[in-house]
């Protein structure tokens, strides 16, 4: 069976090779040719943007995937979400690979924001495979056409968390250091509640707003306290705890699902498992990450999960938030249970 480094010089070449790929089709074609859908399914909307990166996954992972003893990849836009590598394989497969070849489409269809290629893997365990058993994981940014530098990300569990920023003009290297935010407020920080799309973010802004007026009082007549930057990638999100800029980020997507039904809605898009899949990352940085009642993030390795996810800087953040943002949870009845986390 394959060594741990293998696996991750594997998934980070990939990762490369599919940035590569993504930014020369952004140079080649139009928004409109990009941002044409190539799948309107169940899922997330595919478009044809994401065709080319899927198309290299496979092309890049099956030549590899024998001598790894087999690999189970799981990603949206495959047939069931899931696909065993090399095709035709009969035995057990000994890794599960869970990757979103790119998280952040939209922001770097129109080249407003960088966008990731992320990825995890895990011993494979088939359906009960879950984030807790992920042993690495990498994540590499997309930039945008008038970016000359990208960082890459990786960590292996229990050695730490690791940033590279290529130069892609001159290909020079350089090695940075990973430091989540060592504040011990939000006081003119970052500091935010995921609502990238409509569907109850009038819900989610009054959470937001209700935390930071309990942590920070009202803001005095033309003065702001704190910040907030709704990056629509959860890979991106996690960089942004990770190196420091943002201070607290949670995204309760899933809990406003009773909410929506309430109003004849149906649920909108949430955070999938393929995009927190790089959440060893940011942990092993020192980003404290849980789920919204405090509890350790664990879900299961698929293409179907909602994900509601939590994450701190650092600890006294955390002891600050979390007892806040649990009481305005249980106040909207929001326990694990009425949500129907797992």
């Amino acid at each position: 069976m394959a060594d741990l480094s293998t696996l991750l010089g594997l998934l980070r070449d990939v990762q490369r090779a599919i940035r590569d790929a993504v930014v020369d089709a952004c140079e080649r074609q139009s928004e409109a040719e990009l941002g044409a859908v190539a799948d309107d399914g169940p899922g997330d909307t595919i478009y044809q943007i994401d065709k080319v990166s899927e198309e290299l996954l496979i092309e890049q992972l099956e030549p590899e995937a024998g001598a790894i003893g087999g690999m189970v990849l799981v990603a949206e836009g495959l047939p069931g979400g899931e696909l065993v590598l090399p095709r035709g394989r009969t035995k057990p497969s000994a890794w599960r690979f869970i990757v979103d070849p790119i998280d952040g489409t939209r922001g770097i269809m129109y080249q407003k924001r960088s966008a990731w290629v992320l990825g995890a893997v895990a011993p494979n365990r088939g359906e009960h495979t879950r984030l807790g058993d992920v042993l690495l994981a990498a994540q590499t940014e997309i930039p945008t056409l008038k970016q000359h530098l990208c960082d890459e990300l990786w960590a292996v569990r229990g050695r730490g968390a690791n940033l590279e920023r290529l130069n892609h003009l001159t290909g020079a290297r350089t090695q940075l250091s990973l430091r989540p935010s060592r504040a011990d407020s939000v006081l003119h920080g970052y500091a935010m509640l995921t609502r990238f799309f409509p569907g109850a973010r009038d819900e989610l802004a009054a959470i937001d707003e209700e935390l930071m007026l309990a942590l920070l009082g009202a803001s005095p007549a033309g003065k702001a306290l704190c910040f907030e930057d709704q990056y629509a990638s959860t890979g991106g999100q996690l960089y942004e705890l990770a190196v420091g800029h943002d201070r607290f980020n949670a995204d309760l997507r899933p809990l406003m699902r009773s909410l929506l039904q309430r109003r004849g809605q149906p649920s909108g898009l949430c955070c999938h498992p393929y995009d927190i899949c790089t959440a060893l990352i940011a942990e092993e940085a020192g980003v404290l990450l849980s789920d919204p009642w405090g509890r350790p993030l664990d879900v299961p390795l698929d293409v179907q999960a909602d994900v509601a996810w939590v994450g701190y800087a650092n600890a006294s953040l955390r002891r600050q938030i979390e007892p806040l943002l649990q009481a305005a949870l249980e106040r909207r009845g929001l326990t694990p249970e009425s949500a129907g986390a797992r």
